[in-house]
């Protein structure tokens, strides 16, 4: 009998990171699924399929979880790879439209823990030779403050405790969940310079480890993975 390809989902399919993320794994043999506001359904083949999304919605989440398993499966890899923020007056954060803030934050939030939960229900279903593996596309925010920036901020770091959470209660039973954040090299925050194959090798070493590694995965291009809590 001839091996199944395992399946990756990727939320959020942009041309930097969510595209490097998907020909990684693409050459990795898995089939893909990609979910986002602009991509073309029509577009889907045997091993690759696209899901019109809106994260603003949580139940475009479900919705793609759904779409997967029917086309292709059950992903063994999630990635999250969406945010969203809206600048707020450095001196003034709290001048913030609540409005701007709810849809940020469900974009940055809620629907992630809504992906964390689809994943590990797909997870549970999976045989343990599986990568189950959930990656969230995170940044330095969860640990500091940057003053224009607070509704990412608040998204980040509230996300971050939901993969903490996630990655010490699921890890007896194989689940692998992530928060990733690209440094540069110093620690400091990567800002313009985030790379999309960085994280697309970084997301496939994640993936073919068989246990939980640290949570919160800061690394740095070139390097991998590095403590930068000292920093």
């Amino acid at each position: 009998m001839s091996k199944v390809s395992p399946i990756i989902l990727i939320l959020g399919a942009g041309p930097n990171i969510g595209q490097s993320v998907a020909r990684a794994f693409r050459a990795k043999g898995y089939r893909v699924a990609l979910a986002a506001r602009r991509v073309t359904e029509a577009n889907n083949t045997a091993d690759e399929i696209y899901i019109q999304s809106d994260f603003t919605d949580a139940s475009s989440v479900v919705n793609a979880f759904s779409k997967v398993k029917a086309s292709l499966g059950i992903p063994s890899v999630v990635v999250y790879n969406v945010g969203a923020v809206t600048p707020n007056p450095p001196d003034d954060p709290l001048a913030l439209p609540l409005a701007d803030f709810n849809r940020d934050l469900t974009i940055n939030t809620i629907s992630p823990f809504v992906a964390t939960q689809q994943a590990a229900i797909g997870f549970a279903q999976l045989p343990d030779s599986a990568s189950r593996t959930f990656i969230y596309t995170g940044n330095i925010l969860n640990t500091t403050i940057i003053p224009p920036l607070l509704d990412l901020g608040v998204g980040k770091s509230a996300t971050a405790h939901i993969i903490q959470c996630a990655a010490a209660a699921y890890k007896d039973r194989g689940f692998k969940f992530y928060y990733a954040d690209q440094r540069k090299a110093d620690g400091a925050p990567a800002y313009a310079d985030v790379d999309g194959e960085a994280h697309a090798k970084h997301y496939v070493e994640l993936a073919e480890g068989k246990l939980q590694g640290p949570w919160q995965q800061t690394f740095a291009k070139g390097v991998g993975y590095k403590d930068f809590s000292a920093a």
